[in-house]
């Protein structure tokens, strides 16, 4: 939650989400959806090229338990000694959890929870108008206290962080200073990730952009987004139509956006495209992954 006062710009000396400083500098920032619960999935991922991670409870099965399975097994000490060297508290490869809840389903105890687990961002299914949206950032956030700036939309999420502080790696108040959404709160570590992915959600994503004026990043979803104009999951021009729609809107507002069906076929057209948030549509899609990191001029190991 901001402050007042030169201790906004001295409490968060270093970055725990690196997704978001990607987000802040220009950069692109790769991930994979992977099933929460998986110990293998979990630890390949930490040590991944990858910038981040989405553990799958959409789809899948809804077990809180899973989801703070597969933090754990992204832990690794040495992994953890090497990044503390280098001045760095967070993870090198961050954690995020798509929940099961779309955007008119008022269900805040999931998303509490998941935050609770130690999570550092949350995809949103099915935003589709302001309400939704602010929902999700209402119920993603610690209420404001007295003096800060950016009280609006009001937080409602519960007070119960211990677990999340632990593997945050951060004292009781000091998770409450970092744990709002980004970029509400400039300082703030938690990224809305807001799945724009029907045509009503197109049509209102103006609207959504200008009354919240920072949402968070836009996830243009052209699956559920085919569906919903009758293309039966087939992308189309028509489904492109929408897709570019929703990428000017976000440009004209100065919202990031990104997208979870990157191909080695598109994804040199998205990042030319200003996307930021890519996702290869396979599971373990080192191919695409190594385009994308040779693209962006990143060199990594696959």
């Amino acid at each position: 939650m901001s402050r007042n006062g030169p201790a906004q710009s001295s409490r968060a000396a270093c970055r725990l989400n690196r997704v978001i400083d990607l987000l802040e500098t220009g950069g692109v920032a790769l991930g994979s959806f992977l099933p929460a619960g998986s110990l293998p999935d979990a630890v390949w991922a930490s040590t991944s090229p990858y910038d981040f991670v989405v553990y799958e409870m959409e789809h899948n099965t809804f077990d809180v338990k899973d989801l703070r399975l597969s933090l754990q097994f992204m832990l690794d000490r040495r992994q953890i000694a090497q990044e503390a060297q280098a001045g760095r508290l967070g993870p090198r490869v961050v954690p995020f959890v798509r929940i099961p809840l779309n955007g008119r389903e008022r269900g805040e105890w999931i998303i509490k929870q998941v935050l609770d687990a130690g999570v550092y961002g949350i995809v949103f299914p099915m935003i589709n108008t302001v309400d939704d949206a602010r929902h999700a950032l209402q119920a993603a956030r610690f209420p404001q206290g007295s003096g800060v700036e950016d009280t609006d939309p009001i937080g409602r999420r519960g007070h119960s962080p211990e677990a999340a502080m632990r593997y945050w790696g951060l004292s009781q108040p000091e998770y409450f200073d970092r744990a709002d959404v980004w970029p509400l709160d400039r300082q703030g570590e938690v990224l809305p990730i807001l799945q724009c992915e029907t045509a009503e959600g197109v049509a209102n994503l103006p609207a959504i952009c200008r009354e919240l004026k920072t949402p968070g990043l836009i996830l243009i979803s052209e699956g559920d987004l085919s569906v919903s104009l009758g293309c039966k999951g087939v992308y189309t021009a028509e489904v492109e139509a929408a897709v570019q729609h929703a990428v000017q809107v976000c440009r004209e507002y100065g919202v990031p956006y990104g997208s979870p069906q990157a191909t080695a076929d598109n994804i040199a057209e998205r990042i030319d495209n200003g996307f930021q948030f890519l996702m290869p549509t396979v599971r373990r899609d080192t191919s695409t992954l190594q385009k994308a990191l040779t693209l962006i001029g990143r060199t990594a190991t696959v």
